[in-house]
């Protein structure tokens, strides 16, 4: 099964910076131990109505099997899950058991909040990728074990390749100047409503486009790893997909940006192509009623080896450094993590676990979109490198800020090296404050 999306509009972290630097010292969050030795665990995540369900069904299997331990279940919405972990942690009020992304995991890690992993017993990270492993690392410490490993890629729409009477390219050697290409004869040969690519404006697009010049967003001492020019060139290309008509003028961006999945332009058959998660891959075949083929990142120069792209953790498991019941709670991320029938309730919906045996074991009851998954991610297993580094502290909400400075250049209120260089400004005087 595969999360179905709901919503694509971006949120601001909002208090969390500013809840996070007032974090009280003080003893755990909450939590319930009954006279007869039971201990309640709060667990939060973020999800829908499905992932919900499922949840549910793996906590009831957990108490069934630790009788002792009993689970409190705190689901949320992406839009406002931040904003409400973030005021919680700074009431002292947090969760023991957090599902966590990427992006937050120095900001709460590195602020005390998290609980580092590697120091309680009971977690068995033996049958762990390594990769993976590291990727819930900071400063030396395990603030999170990852749920199962994504890559970014651009899928495309079958049918609207197929309407348009254009071959899909082939993403083991195609170049950007080929992406660009089959995008504006996408869009030439619809009637106007419909585009070959939507623009990629995602951390991730930057982070793929920084790599494959040799750069990252940022480097493993938490400082900024690339140049103002090479981000401009970033701001070029997307302006020359609008200028091309390979992508949507800038007012119809913006407006599909806040859309739901069914409503999208991706969702109606409307854009040939479009950078998603490859867990998503099951959730857009079923609304958009297409075939979607899963594509590497085009290239420079068309060799899949330079593409930049990267395993990236769907999201982590991790836990409040101030749960009265820090036993227990390692007790439950490990049975998350490594229970064979917690996989096979889970399955890959929080991304392909990186427990080879849970794969193994969960692989004859897989949905064809995630056998597809499991299959894509293997294939490009050779060309896949290194993670890039963990984002450091404050730079929680720098997807906004490439949002916004996206929409600048498309609107042509700024130009690429002037959205560049404020660009890096600005993410540098984020990190410069956290450190304050």
């Amino acid at each position: 099964m595969t999360i179905p999306v709901v919503s694509r509009r971006s949120f601001q972290l909002g208090a969390a910076a500013l809840a996070l630097s007032i974090l009280a010292t003080g003893c755990g969050a909450p939590g319930g131990s009954g006279d007869n030795g039971q201990v309640t665990l709060r667990f939060a995540w973020w999800g829908n109505e499905y992932l919900n369900g499922q949840t549910d069904k793996v906590i009831a299997a957990f108490e069934a099997s630790h009788p002792n331990i009993k689970v409190k279940a705190e689901p949320g919405e992406w839009s406002s899950y931040w904003d409400k972990l973030a005021t919680k942690t700074a009431a002292n009020d947090a969760p023991d058991v957090i599902q966590m992304d990427q992006k937050y995991i120095a900001e709460y890690g590195g602020r005390g909040a998290l609980m580092d992993l590697s120091r309680q017993d009971g977690i068995d990270t033996s049958k762990l990728d390594k990769e993976a492993l590291a990727s819930g690392q900071y400063s030396g410490a395990q603030y999170g074990l990852s749920t199962g490993q994504n890559a970014y890629v651009i899928m495309a729409n079958t049918k609207v390749f197929e309407a348009a009477g254009i071959p899909v390219p082939d993403d083991k050697t195609w170049t950007w100047k080929e992406f660009m290409d089959t995008a504006a004869k996408l869009s030439a040969a619809s009637d106007g409503k419909t585009y070959g690519a939507a623009y990629g404006s995602n951390e991730a697009d930057l982070i793929i486009w920084l790599r494959q010049h040799g750069e990252n967003l940022y480097s493993a001492d938490g400082k900024l790893g690339f140049e103002a020019g090479t981000a401009a060139s970033f701001w070029e290309r997307l302006k020359e997909q609008r200028d091309s008509k390979a992508s949507p003028p800038a007012n119809v961006a913006t407006e599909d940006g806040g859309a739901s999945l069914e409503q999208s332009l991706f969702g109606t058959n409307r854009v040939g192509m479009a950078w998603w998660w490859t867990n998503q891959l099951g959730s857009l075949e079923a609304t958009t009623g297409s075939n979607i083929k899963m594509l590497r990142a085009p290239s420079v120069d068309g060799a899949a080896a330079s593409n930049g792209m990267y395993y990236k953790p769907t999201m982590f498991w991790s836990a409040s450094s101030r749960s009265k019941h820090p036993k227990e709670a390692a007790e439950f991320i490990n049975y998350l993590t490594n229970s064979p029938e917690a996989g096979a309730i889970l399955m890959t919906d929080r991304g392909v676990p990186t427990n080879s045996d849970i794969v193994s074991g969960i692989t004859s009851s897989l949905k064809p979109a995630d056998t597809t998954v499991v299959g894509f991610l293997k294939d490009i297993a050779p060309d896949i490198k290194d993670a890039p580094p963990v984002p450091p502290v404050g730079a929680g909400s720098v997807q906004n800020v490439i949002k916004r400075y996206t929409d600048e250049v498309l609107y042509d209120r700024q130009t690429p090296q002037a959205a560049a260089e404020a660009f890096k400004k600005e993410v540098q005087g984020m990190l410069d404050s956290a450190r304050k």
